[in-house]
């Protein structure tokens, strides 16, 4: 089952992204997520037109399952 951690925040001008992360490292806690966003608020490394990230919107994992048909 493919795993992959979805972080959602909101811009200085208000317009809502996500950053994925494939395979998170498992039993991510809800405190370790959230310090993890904020820092990545805190380094304005990521822009979204023109506008840096500003809040924590929320985080979730999503759990998919993937049955490969034919493969080459």
């Amino acid at each position: 089952m493919a795993k992959t951690l979805q972080l959602n925040f909101t811009t200085a001008a208000g317009k809502q992204t996500s950053l994925t992360v494939d395979e998170p490292k498992a039993g991510l806690t809800p405190a370790e997520v959230e310090a993890a966003m904020q820092e990545i608020i805190n380094s304005q490394v990521f822009e979204v037109d023109g506008s840096f990230l500003a809040t924590v919107k929320g985080a979730r994992i999503i759990e998919r399952t993937v049955d490969d048909l034919v493969k080459a």
